[in-house]
């Protein structure tokens, strides 16, 4: 029997999302899930629109109420979804030092100071793919995490002015990201949330996935990246079945930040 998990879940802990975590955790197991990470935008900048919502005793008190609630249900972890955490690192390490977090989403959602949407908007000659990719090098060269989140996000803001990239411009710049993500224990995830929008593409593309399995990757999660209930779990037989066609044999799912394998079904 194949193993469900989703490892990139928001409720109301997070700026942009009014579920309710028990509420999640209820449609999590009527949707199939056997394990759920909970990860949650984080900022340390105080421009960021997520800067100031994340209280921790409330967070970590609601996911110890769903644990003890769902406990023969469903697992649940804890984990954050850091963004641009390559950037004030320090006062990131100070503020997560003492959370018990067992996973660590890391994201590349803003560009210059500004959103990846108005940063594309404000530059209508620049490959901003291309400063996409260079900006998520310096996260995976920098940043303590443990998975890539939506690798190649750009395309879902610049799919409908500018049209997908051409990977086979960007796979050196790609295949560096990956060698060193590789080198650093940090891994992918396939973000299934891309084939709910009009992309209708995983995150990453098949492309990265299967260069990744070729370079050696093997860490993988597969995350909905819902901020509803009713959507938790997601597309995932979906990334399974995306995972197995690269060559994938497991995934992977995280405890006290330490990976531990699942064979694929």
């Amino acid at each position: 029997m194949q193993y469900y998990t989703d490892y990139h879940h928001h409720s109301n802990h997070s700026f942009d999302s009014k579920a309710d975590m028990e509420e999640i955790c209820k449609s999590a197991i009527n949707n199939g899930v056997q394990e759920i990470c909970f990860t949650e935008h984080f900022s340390v900048n105080p421009n960021a629109p997520t800067y100031g919502h994340m209280v921790w005793d409330k967070y970590l008190l609601d996911i110890k109420k769903c644990q003890d609630i769902f406990k023969d249900k469903l697992m649940i972890k804890v984990g954050i979804e850091l963004c641009e955490p390559h950037l004030l690192k320090g006062i990131y390490q100070k503020e997560l030092k003492p959370i018990p977090l067992d996973f660590i989403l890391g994201s590349v959602h803003n560009l210059g100071g500004t959103t990846l949407r108005r940063y594309m908007n404000a530059n209508p000659d620049k490959d901003i793919y291309e400063d996409y990719f260079l900006e998520l090098r310096k996260m995976v060269q920098a940043a303590d995490i443990d998975i890539i989140a939506h690798f190649d996000l750009m395309k879902r803001y610049a799919f409908s002015p500018r049209g997908l990239y051409d990977f086979d411009k960007h796979k050196d710049l790609i295949a560096d990201i990956l060698t060193i993500a590789i080198s650093r224990d940090i891994g992918l995830e396939i973000n299934t949330s891309g084939w709910r929008t009009s992309v209708e593409l995983s995150m990453p593309s098949h492309y990265i996935l299967g260069l990744y399995k070729e370079l050696g990757g093997k860490l993988l999660t597969i995350g909905s990246d819902s901020h509803h209930a009713e959507t938790a779990g997601a597309g995932f037989q979906q990334a399974i079945d995306l995972a197995k066609s690269c060559g994938f044999t497991h995934l992977y799912t995280y405890s006290k930040r330490q990976p531990t394998a699942y064979r694929i079904g």
